[in-house]
Parts: structure tokens; C-alpha cells; sequence
């Protein structure tokens, strides 16, 4: 048994279009390898880790004596954003997709918006959030409107500058429209506050104050499990948003990729028996959708190079999990997440004879290993590796 499991999700970092990746106009994706193509970089840490023995990766080799678990994972809930991947991840199987809004959102909705907060709406499409505010954004300080946009994923966006729309303000409109979006005819996954900061189209900014409301999961995840049985799950990032709190007893806010893991090495420092939960945004927000890909892979080397400190923390009865909840493939068409398997890579606290473990047909497999490694009851869709990656020392 492991005391504490610290489980990081690099979000979007896929590994190759899945099964069904066509269904969703993915065919041929593969974030790591068309990014590792495009821009490469020496990831020397994960290549120990055995992530080139998932899938043959640019300048990766597979070591003989990988130094983790690895294996990859496909997804089976309806969906490939954010909240679906995470709430797999946790045990849940997404069967009905959020909806998404390619063309902008319902002028019903919108008639709605205007009305409970007073303010009028531009933008009304799906846009990167650094070009409508170049697009909109004197506009929205001149006339206090709210910039409202989507893209292809499950969210509405708000942006307002904050010295035109106050953050307190802001957050209740976002919590206002949250509440409309949980009617099943505009239900998103996320509504999400963007604010802004600048005087011109030069030179607006985005503020490290973005806020996530999330509906609450439509089940019990492990979190849940975890809870209720005297475990502590730490959130750190956007995790609590993920989940609305539910299943957290104890959240850390972050700014980006190294805040999230300077956080997550103050948390290994702390004495807990429990999860910890990272999500590291950038490689999605800040590089998959903007189709970046030289940014996307400078984050990977970053992370990859952060990686040593991360598993000089883990103690002999610590396990570390990296996974993702998604592709983002920065080379592809559009800005949309893409339908790809992700990479599963495990590493105890302890020597043992590291190798390939069997491919999951679910992400749901790290709930149940969870479960499994508390002793605690909980229903999953998903099969534990837990003996795969404990018979060396049980």
C-alpha cells in the first residue's frame, strides 16, 4: 500500500490518435510526436521514465531498464474536453457529451445574460481568448459590455478588463450564467471568467485571475470515496474548479506549469495520507489551441527538466502517476482538443523492476487503482493495476 499517490495530469499531452479518433475528425493526430516533429527538444528524464516505449517519439529511445511503469490509456466516456477526461480519470464515464457552440450561442441565452447582469454582449463566437480581446477589447472599455466567446470545446468565455469590470464583479456574473447553463438546453462544462488588463490592442494581457465554474461531477468519483473514508485529496491548479470542490479537502491555487510543480514540491513536503492532484494547463491553453508548436514542446522540456526535483521528493511508500486527459495536437487543423490516447507512466518511492503494464481501455483505471491501494469501496467502470505495479513488494 502506497500512503500517499501523487497524481499529475500534463494536460493535452496526448499519444496518438485512439481507435475512435476519427469519429471525432482526429484521425491521424498525435500531440507528442507531431510537436517532438515540428520542434525538437531533448526530453532525457521521461525518456527514463520509458515514455518512447509507449509509441516510437521523436529523439526518444525506450530504455532497457525503464525507470517507471508506463503504458497508455484510451478514453471511453462521449467527449474529449477538459472536465470528461478529468472525471474519467476519477472513475466516471461520460456517456452524454457537453454541448458545444461552433457557430456562437443561442440569442435566448444571450437575451438571458443581458438581463440579469445589464450589460449588453459582443463577440458571440468561437475565438481565441488572446485575439477577441485584440478584436474587442477598447470596444468592451468603452461601452463596459461583456466579451463573450466559446471554441470548440464545451465552455463559455467572459472576458472584461478588470479596471472596467471589477474581478467581484465579474466572478458574479460568471456564477450567474452558470446557473443558466445548467438547463439542459445551453448545458456547457465550464463557464470561465477571462480577465484582462491593457490600454489598447497593442498590448492587452490576460490575468493569471481566469476563474473556472464547473458543474459538479454527475456521479461519485474516487475523490468522493477518498473523502468519506479519512483520506486527504489535495487540489493543486485548476483541479478544484474541475470538480467543484467536491471530493477536496485542501486546494492551491497556481499561475502556470512551474508554479503548479513549485506547489506540488511544497505539498510532498507536507505529512499527508491521501492523494495529491496536479493539473499543468499551459501545454493546452497557452500552446495546443493557439497551435504553437515550439512552445508546446519548450513547456514539455521544461516540465521534463523540473522532473528530478519532483522525484528526489517521493518517499519509499509515495507513488507518482503522470498521465493527460486529452490530445491537443498544435500541428492540426483548428483549435480544437483531439481524440487521442494518453500516456500512463507510474513511479514508486522504492527499487523495483520497472516495465511495461497492459494498456487501459479506460481512464477510469487510476480510480480503481486508487481505490484499490486505500482498501476502500467504490464503483468503477475502470480495472486497478494496483498488483501490477505492487508485487514486487507486497
Amino acid at each position: 500500500m502506497f500512503k500517499r499517490i501523487h497524481l499529475i495530469v500534463l494536460d493535452s499531452v496526448g499519444i496518438g490518435a485512439q481507435h475512435d479518433a476519427a469519429e471525432f475528425g482526429d484521425a491521424g493526430t498525435h500531440t507528442l510526436k507531431h510537436t517532438l516533429e515540428s520542434h525538437p527538444v531533448e526530453l532525457p528524464n521521461l525518456e527514463k521514465f520509458g515514455l518512447g516505449c509507449i509509441d516510437p517519439l521523436p529523439g526518444l529511445g525506450c530504455p532497457e531498464s525503464p525507470e517507471a511503469f508506463y503504458s497508455k490509456m484510451s478514453e471511453v466516456s462521449q467527449g474529449k474536453d477538459t472536465m470528461t477526461g478529468h472525471w474519467e480519470i476519477a472513475g466516471l464515464n461520460i456517456k452524454k457529451p457537453f454541448k458545444v457552440y461552433p457557430d456562437g450561442f443561442p440569442e435566448e441565452l444571450l437575451d438571458r445574460i443581458r438581463e440579469a447582469t445589464g450589460r449588453d454582449i459582443v463577440g458571440n463566437k468561437p475565438a481565441s481568448g488572446t485575439e477577441i480581446i485584440k478584436e474587442y477589447g477598447e470596444h468592451q472599455m468603452k461601452t463596459g459590455d461583456l466579451i463573450v466567446y466559446t471554441s470548440n470545446d464545451p465552455v463559455l468565455q467572459i472576458a472584461a478588463h478588470e479596471d472596467v469590470i471589477p474581478l467581484d464583479e465579474l466572478y458574479t456574473i460568471c456564477e450567474k450564467v452558470r446557473a443558466m447553463t445548467t438547463d439542459p438546453d445551453f448545458l456547457v462544462g465550464r463557464v470561465i471568467a477571462r480577465p484582462y488588463v491593457g490600454d489598447s490592442s497593442e498590448n492587452f494581457t490576460r490575468t493569471e485571475n481566469r476563474h473556472d465554474y464547473a458543474l459538479e461531477p454527475f456521479g461519485r468519483t474516487v475523490l468522493n470515496a477518498l473523502e468519506d473514508n479519512g483520506n486527504d485529496v489535495i487540489a493543486i491548479g485548476k483541479i478544484n474548479d474541475i470538480f467543484t470542490g467536491s471530493g477536496i479537502t485542501d486546494s492551491v491555487r497556481t499561475k502556470n506549469n512551474e508554479d503548479g510543480v513549485d506547489k506540488l514540491l511544497e505539498v510532498m513536503d507536507r505529512d499527508f495520507n491521501g492523494m495529491s492532484f496536479l493539473n499543468l494547463v499551459d501545454f493546452d491553453a497557452l500552446y495546443g489551441h493557439r497551435r504553437n508548436p515550439e512552445g508546446y514542446s519548450n513547456a514539455l522540456k521544461a516540465f521534463d527538466d523540473r522532473l528530478p526535483e519532483i522525484v528526489s521528493k517521493l518517499r519509499e511508500d509515495d507513488l507518482l502517476i503522470i498521465t493527460a486527459d486529452h490530445g491537443n495536437d498544435p500541428t492540426y487543423t483548428g483549435t480544437d482538443h483531439t481524440r487521442e490516447n494518453v500516456p500512463l507512466l507510474m513511479k514508486t518511492g522504492r527499487e523495483m523492476q520497472y516495465g511495461p503494464l497492459r494498456d487501459s481501455s479506460t481512464f477510469s483505471d487510476i480510480a480503481a487503482t486508487i481505490a484499490e491501494n486505500y482498501k476502500i469501496e467504490y464503483d468503477t467502470h475502470g480495472e486497478s493495476l494496483f498488483k501490477e505495479i505492487s508485487s514486487d513488494e507486497e
